[in-house]
């Protein structure tokens, strides 16, 4: 029965859903608000999380701008539960603390509980290579960018000052659009003067669109995605509406800039402003092609079904554009794509490698 029960819910949130993509205005708010409730009687699985992510994706700067409780706020979370960012809470929950931290920020329309995938996950992989903790961000993937960055340049400023014990060695790997996350947070907390940033080790990309995805600038890299992740393939019609976040992975937007004061659904060519990769910080980047073999360069080569291997790569012909990563800190996984990054062992061998002190 308790299976029926929440396969009725769900049933009833999906046609709700398909409500909202016949909705506008003051219309499609009446839709979401019914909507609150319905998820409710879901219950906390990662069905539910995999449903309410993949709405803040692709509606989340509205779902925030208009006070909907469906709207994702920015937290850590261990084991798909919140956590307090108190000394004592920390201690509480976490049974041997470790002064290394491993920070996981996952893409688009996701959430903390996609990093676990077919059976394997990054974060139990590098918690075990590294003798580090593993902290998971959950947050509104429908908001701009660099908004979320910022918070996260906060964020990880509480969490070293909570930590129980000193934070020796800082880690980020970002998923997809957690990449472009990680990045623009790394930038303000380096203009705000952040402690973090001074214990930052390692950042490392994984299939992150630093130029943008081709994909979603023809209105289609959403849908691709969507169809992808279980559970939220009938959000895939709500591609047609574009978040903040997704406008702005358009073209790897990472700063405010690159957005404040301009019309964000204008077509023509990106206006981005230059961001280079944190200094002091070994980044290192993760393409995945679905092509069998890969050469050293991955130039011709296909991307990953969603991001372009130049653009995971942060190759630019515009060298100021270009991230400028050395050839030792970029890597192809071959027949691997974009969500398949998330699973793949030899992404999990290349972390370890790159992040394991000999």
């Amino acid at each position: 029965m308790a299976g029926d029960a929440v396969e009725r819910a769900t049933g009833q949130v999906y046609r709700a859903i398909r409500g909202v993509t016949r909705a506008v205005g003051a219309s499609m708010d009446t839709v979401l608000g019914q909507l609150a409730p319905l998820v409710r009687e879901v219950p906390e699985t990662s069905r539910r999380d995999a449903l309410v992510a993949a709405l803040n994706g692709v509606l989340g700067d509205h779902l925030a701008a208009t006070g909907n409780p469906l709207a994702i706020s920015m937290r850590w979370r261990r084991d798909g539960e919140a956590l307090d960012l108190v000394p004592d809470a920390l201690a509480a929950r976490i049974a041997r603390l470790s002064t290394t931290l491993v920070v996981a920020v996952h893409g688009l329309c996701m959430s903390d509980r996609h990093w676990a995938r077919d059976g394997h996950d990054h974060r139990v992989t590098l918690a075990r290579a590294l003798d580090a903790d593993v902290m998971s961000l959950h947050y509104n993937t429908g908001l701009h960018v660099s908004t979320n960055g910022r918070e996260l340049a906060a964020l990880l400023e509480r969490l070293v000052d909570a930590w129980p014990v000193p934070v020796a060695r800082l880690v980020v790997v970002g998923h997809s659009m957690g990449g472009l996350v990680a990045r623009s947070a790394a930038e303000y907390g380096t203009r705000d003067g952040h402690r973090w940033r001074g214990i930052l080790e390692s950042l490392v990309f994984l299939g992150t669109p630093h130029h943008g995805s081709p994909l979603e600038r023809v209105g289609h890299g959403v849908d691709v995605l969507l169809e992808a992740v279980p559970y939220a393939a009938p959000f895939a019609r709500l591609g047609r509406v574009r978040s903040a976040g997704i406008t702005d992975m358009r073209h790897g937007s990472v700063v405010d800039e690159d957005w404040q004061g301009r019309d964000r659904f204008a077509s023509g060519r990106s206006r981005r402003h230059p961001v280079s990769l944190p200094s002091g910080v070994a980044c290192h980047a993760v393409a995945g092609s679905l092509a069998a073999e890969v050469n050293a360069g991955g130039r011709g080569m296909r991307g990953d079904g969603i991001v372009t291997i130049a653009s995971a790569l942060g190759r630019h012909r515009d060298p100021r554009l270009d991230l400028g990563l050395p050839p030792a800190h970029r890597w192809i996984a071959a027949n691997t794509g974009h969500l398949a990054l998330l699973s793949s062992g030899a992404v999990a061998e290349r972390l370890v490698s790159v992040l394991k002190r000999r």
